[in-house]
């Protein structure tokens, strides 16, 4: 019995070493495109970017933003170009608040199911020159 329990801890911490041992998946697939823009005034326009075609993303995320103000933090919207009425939009999302820092991949989405060669800026609430990173 006491050689079963012990031939059933090794096993458990086998395999909880092969758990720690795998490998980590990257902050964005493989095949998503990552751009640093500097950001436009409250619905205004920044670095004007176009959505990669090549990419599998279909979204905008924004994965680290770093506020030019002594707050540290700002509310940020992605906007997308209309050609048909040839103007900027705000996407759904709206300003999303977040702190200067890095985010996950899908867990700050600016805008979804972008056409790829959609040309997009992201604006700034408080106020524009902030430096932010999307991957698209």
């Amino acid at each position: 019995m006491k050689n079963a329990i012990a031939a059933g801890a090794l096993a458990l911490v086998a395999a909880a070493t092969c758990l720690v041992l795998a490998p980590t998946a990257s902050a964005a697939p493989a095949a998503c495109a990552t751009s640093t823009l500097s950001t436009g005034n409250y619905e205004g326009v920044g670095t004007q970017v176009r959505k990669s075609s090549t990419s599998s993303c279909n979204d905008l995320n924004l994965v680290y933003v770093d506020d030019k103000t002594v707050y540290g933090y700002d509310g940020y919207a992605g906007r997308l170009y209309h050609t048909s009425t040839s103007s900027w939009k705000t996407c759904d999302a709206g300003y999303i608040w977040l702190y200067d820092g890095s985010y996950a991949v899908n867990s700050e989405l600016l805008c979804t199911n972008v056409s790829d060669n959609t040309l997009f800026t992201v604006a700034s609430a408080a106020n524009g020159g902030d430096t932010v990173k999307v991957v698209h």
